[in-house]
């Protein structure tokens, strides 16, 4: 059986969703001519379930774009946490004094600095917002791909056909379409694993997102709405094996002493997840009739936790990049997609360059790093417009943001 569509987007996580239902809301395609294709939905929030482990820190960027596509009303209220604060440390520094860098909402005119949002009730958020608007969603798996002048033919598992004048890849990392696409990917390892968690403090967290450099990788505590802490805990391979073999009084004792106990004794409170971290990149975003979004074509190190930031840019790129396109038929022009590709291929790869530079960076025990790192975050905390451009960034409202985003009242571009 064959189906027609303008616009095929495989994956139905936060960005293939978000991409989805972007695309309708800003009339580039109309309720029913796109389609999103995967093997597996995103499931609700079962009711009274605990947070899923993992989260994601949201941008200032990310929450308009969110807002625009009518997923940000439908988070529920404690699956989000705003932080107001928030304060970098190396291990040598204090986190309240010398060596440290402190960002504060107030100072900036901001009402907070960014929201922590569970991923799965983000995900499935997305889903919703994408069926609402109108898009057509497919639970199959992708089999085979064939791009011709003027359409994209995509072979489902299940026997269907879809053909459409363009083929979004939203499909994460390990990417089926990428590969199918014949596009190569490169980058390397960090010999690093993130060690993620929920733990209860002594101290409240007040609403503040901590981060300490420690000479085997970065360890962040995110807040959660109902006083506890998200940790990304990102350590050299043989630590995190060591780490993460502890019993939970054991672990909760070397997380304490690991975050100099700036929230007080630490107490583990959900299980232990650990996954490995790595630099990688599509070598291009673009073909004829078909495009990748985020980490189908880039992921970086969660050390500022830009990954899906990055990922929902992607597609507001997209978005702009689209209306200017003529009708449907034009969606998939190469000219049309380089241009995407130009604009947010430059933006990702000086943002994945920025990270790899401060892992290695923040990383080891050099003592001549250590006191460049120090001197650092001093010199940026004295300097009001430097420390306001890293506040920017923070937010996701600097580099070249598609200009909807720029503003505080965002429209969305129409083709």
């Amino acid at each position: 059986m064959k189906e027609d569509f303008d616009i095929v987007v495989v994956g139905a996580g936060a960005i293939g969703t978000v991409a989805a239902a972007v695309l309708i809301q800003s009339h580039i395609a109309r309720p029913g001519r796109i389609a999103v294709v995967a093997d597996r939905l995103p499931a609700p929030v079962p009711p009274g379930a605990d947070w899923d482990l993992r989260v994601f820190a949201l941008s200032r960027a990310s929450e308009r774009l969110l807002r625009l596509c009518g997923v940000w009303e439908r988070l529920p209220a404690d699956r989000i946490c705003a932080y107001e604060r928030m304060c970098v440390w190396d291990q040598r520094g204090d986190p309240r004094g010398s060596g440290s860098l402190s960002f504060d909402c107030a100072e900036l005119g901001e009402p907070n600095l960014g929201s922590i949002v569970e991923g799965r009730a983000l995900q499935a958020q997305c889903l919703q917002a994408a069926r609402a608007a109108g898009a057509v969603v497919i639970e199959s798996a992708i089999e085979a791909i064939h791009c011709n002048a003027s359409s994209v033919a995509i072979r489902l598992t299940d026997g269907r056909e879809l053909r459409s004048s363009l083929l979004l890849g939203a499909d994460g990392v390990q990417s089926r379409t990428r590969e199918l696409l014949g596009i190569e990917s490169a980058g390397h390892s960090y010999h690093q694993d993130a060690l993620v968690a929920y733990v209860r403090t002594e101290k409240s967290h007040e609403r503040c997102a901590w981060q300490r450099f420690l000479p085997t990788g970065p360890l962040a505590f995110l807040p959660l709405p109902d006083g506890r802490c998200s940790i990304v805990w990102s350590a050299d391979r043989p630590q995190a094996e060591r780490l993460a073999a502890l019993d939970a009084p054991e672990f909760s004792a070397a997380l304490t002493d690991a975050s100099a106990a700036v929230l007080g004794r630490c107490e583990l409170a959900s299980p232990l997840a650990r996954f490995p971290l790595r630099l990688q990149y599509a070598s291009e975003y673009v073909r004829p009739r078909a495009a990748l979004l985020g980490d189908a074509a880039h992921v970086i190190h969660p050390l500022a936790g830009q990954g899906l930031n990055l990922g929902l840019l992607d597609c507001a790129a997209l978005v702009e990049v689209l209306a200017g396109a003529a009708d449907p038929a034009s969606f998939g022009d190469l000219k049309l997609l380089r241009r995407y590709e130009r604009w947010r291929k430059s933006e990702n790869l000086l943002a994945a360059t920025a990270m790899d530079a401060l892992e290695r960076l923040f990383s080891g025990s050099n003592t001549t790093l250590a006191g460049l790192r120090s001197a650092g975050l001093n010199a940026v905390g004295r300097i009001p417009l430097l420390k306001r451009e890293f506040a920017r960034h923070a937010l996701g409202l600097a580099g070249d943001v598609p200009a909807f985003l720029r503003s505080a009242d965002p429209v969305l571009p129409h083709r």
